[in-house]
């Protein structure tokens, strides 16, 4: 029997994409929800994959009842971008995986999203960045931090550079972080890249 992962988004779903790309992962996405009408939910519905459009993203009820219909080992945030409702984050305690295109703790946070991180690694004068899966908790970005892909920062980088460098590590990293999840039966902190 497949480990069943629901997916959050908000945007355009590369990094959905990239985790129902991924070969061998142990996993099905069998669950694709947002917050708003966003391109990664036409992705979904043409992969054959069900789909939910949240009337209210606070509606912790309106959350589990999709999870639950699902059956939902685990819930991954992908680009989405509001904090999930406390009853869905107790109900999926230590099933909650986020990937946040940072090193965090550094440049984590409320508002620290897009653009916006990559330009406050720019300011900060980071000599490198990458990607973080967590475990989701109440608060933004604090949960704790199973795996990073590390991408050194360019002289001369733009954020738009420094983001697309990033995406592209964020796009192999939560494949491993669901691939380590499923063999374990729940999310581990894992290594990556894999030792050979």
């Amino acid at each position: 029997m497949s480990y069943r992962v629901a997916v959050a988004v908000s945007g355009r779903g590369s990094n959905l994409l990239a985790l129902c790309d991924a070969p061998e992962t142990g996993a099905d996405v069998v669950l694709v929800l947002s917050d708003r009408e966003a391109a990664a939910l036409d992705a979904a519905r043409q992969r054959g994959i069900a789909t939910h459009r949240l009337r209210d993203h606070q509606d912790g009820a309106e959350w589990l009842a999709a999870l639950e219909r699902s059956g939902a080992d685990l819930l991954v945030l992908a680009g989405y971008l509001k904090l999930v409702p406390p009853t869905v984050v107790a109900a999926f305690r230590g099933r909650i995986l986020n990937i946040h295109p940072a090193l965090l703790p550094r440049h984590g946070g409320a508002g620290m999203y897009g653009e916006r991180v990559h330009a406050a690694v720019l300011a900060a004068g980071d000599a490198e960045s990458g990607a973080t899966v967590h475990l989701v908790d109440e608060v933004y970005d604090r949960g704790a931090i199973l795996g990073q892909a590390r991408v050194p920062v360019m002289p001369g980088d733009t954020a738009a550079a420094l983001a697309a460098r990033v995406l592209a590590a964020e796009h192999r990293l939560l494949p491993a972080a669901v691939t380590a999840a499923a063999a374990a039966g729940r999310p581990v902190p894992f290594e990556f890249p894999p030792a050979a």
